[in-house]
């Protein structure tokens, strides 16, 4: 055997060692275990079948302009959707990272040399382009890379998620600034009953027709209706300033029209099935989407643990000049080379281990995000239909205790009734108008969380039709 071929052999015995090995080795990442989950047929709360499908601009169905410019505002400037977005931009750059590995590596180098010696000078320049190319034998390398392609995913639907509760979030405050106003109208106009009945009260205490008991009682009764619209007052002003930070602006200063909270349109909103949810929300798609990248975790554990196989190539120019290349001569070399790790402690097997414990812990995770996610809209099922029965028996509680007050307020200025019959039928009429507006508030709140537990537009991994 010639010199040349021995030294060929040599060079290329790492490459046929490595192959030996990956017939003696496997890295198959284990089964993922099955997730057990039953998908009831059909919610417990029963939906009418008039109920409409869930857009992807949902928050139009409420028909509320301004509503609509807070969430358009909201989604190009608050501070939680724009890191989102530049967290999807790192993952971006992480994927091209990981794509790198299916390209060579070329490095150019030059130098020039001057030496001393005790019988003269030595001189010498060269330039030199090297090149070299990891074997990716067992996979290591493309799980590399679908974990970076899941992590990439991952930053996508964790913007999308950012994005719903964003919406949902500007739509709850909203709707709690709109009651809070129509709970604001209504303690001031309960303040102007109670001021025109102490004026009437006053009155007939000046002519003797009214004690003096029943001019305090009154006089109180004004006052604790001023003392009620305050932390009104300054629960609207949080609430507005809550809703400025959602917006990405400063609170101070800053300040929204309202409009009346009968004016907002009420969706009626088509569930759809169960299992159909699963495909309905950016965190279920982000919870697949960390399943696969921890088992493509695995892969690049296990990977690890056999030999990496290099192949290297150089060529380059040296001459015996400084700084010149003046008749150089060419050089030119090839190699094959492989490595493998001895004893490392266990670090290696040791990662491999906390590779498989993650994946199994994802899949619990997984598993726990499909049930939250199935109480989330069975509880605001729930919710809607328990307001929107509420809504109804209090209508009436409200036209009954207006018409006792009306009466009252009649038998009394006759001199047929006493004031405490007056003041309880105010009492009664303005509990009335209060809880109704919570109720109303409330059937709004149950329908917006409906739209964060259906996952808002987002469906299979796009956002929903128009």
């Amino acid at each position: 055997m010639s010199h040349l071929s021995r030294h060929s052999s040599w060079a290329l015995s790492p490459l046929f060692c490595a192959l030996l090995l990956a017939g003696c080795a496997s890295t198959n990442t284990a089964e993922r275990p099955a997730i057990v989950y039953k998908m009831a047929s059909q919610w417990n709360t029963h939906t009418s079948n008039q109920s409409q499908a869930l857009h992807q601009a949902w928050w139009l169905d409420f028909n509320s302009p301004a509503l609509t410019d807070l969430i358009t505002t909201a989604l190009s400037d608050n501070p939680d959707v724009l890191i989102a977005a530049e967290r999807i931009t790192q993952a971006e750059a992480q994927v091209q990272g990981a794509n790198a590995s299916l390209f060579p590596s070329l490095n150019l180098g030059a130098g020039s040399d001057k030496s001393w010696l005790e019988n003269g000078q030595q001189e010498s320049s060269r330039a030199n382009l090297g090149i070299s190319y990891e074997l990716d034998l067992w996979g290591k390398l493309k799980a590399e890379r679908q974990a970076a392609a899941a992590g990439l995913a991952i930053s996508e639907y964790d913007l999308a998620s950012a994005q719903l509760m964003l919406t949902t979030g500007v739509a709850n405050a909203w709707v709690q600034l709109l009651a809070l106003d129509e709970r604001i109208r209504i303690n001031e106009k309960n303040l102007a009953t109670a001021e025109r009945n102490f004026a009437i009260v006053e009155a007939k205490y000046k002519y003797g027709a009214a004690t003096l008991s029943d001019f305090y009682r009154q006089r109180g009764t004004v006052t604790s209706q001023q003392a009620n619209l305050l932390p009104l007052r300054e629960q609207r002003r949080q609430t507005e300033s809550a809703l400025a930070i959602l917006l990405g602006r400063a609170p101070q200063g800053y300040q929204l029209v309202s409009q009346p909270l009968a004016e907002l349109a009420l969706p009626r909103l088509a569930p759809g099935l169960p299992s159909e949810l699963l495909t309905r929300r950016p965190d279920l798609a982000n919870a697949e989407a960390q399943l696969q990248a921890a088992d493509a975790n695995v892969s690049a554990a296990r990977a690890a643990l056999l030999p990496s196989v290099q192949l290297t190539g150089s060529g380059g120019l040296a001459s015996q000049a400084l700084l010149s290349l003046a008749n150089p001569m060419q050089t030119l070399g090839l190699g094959a080379s492989l490595s493998q790790t001895l004893f490392d402690g266990g670090r290696l097997r040791s990662q491999v281990k906390i590779s498989e414990a993650r994946l199994r812990e994802l899949v619990l995770n997984y598993q726990k995000t499909i049930l939250q996610a199935l109480k989330e809209t069975e509880d605001a099922l729930g919710n809607l239909a328990l307001s929107q029965a509420q809504i109804a028996q209090q209508q009436r509680i409200v036209d009954d205790a207006q018409r006792t007050l009306e009466l009252t307020d009649i038998r009394y200025r006759a001199g047929a009734d006493e004031l405490l019959l007056l003041l309880d039928a105010q009492r009664t009429l303005f509990s009335a108008d209060e809880l109704l507006v919570n109720l109303q508030q409330s059937q709004f709140s149950a329908t917006i969380d409906l739209i964060k537990a259906l996952g808002g537009g987002w469906k299979n991994g796009v956002k929903g039709e128009e």
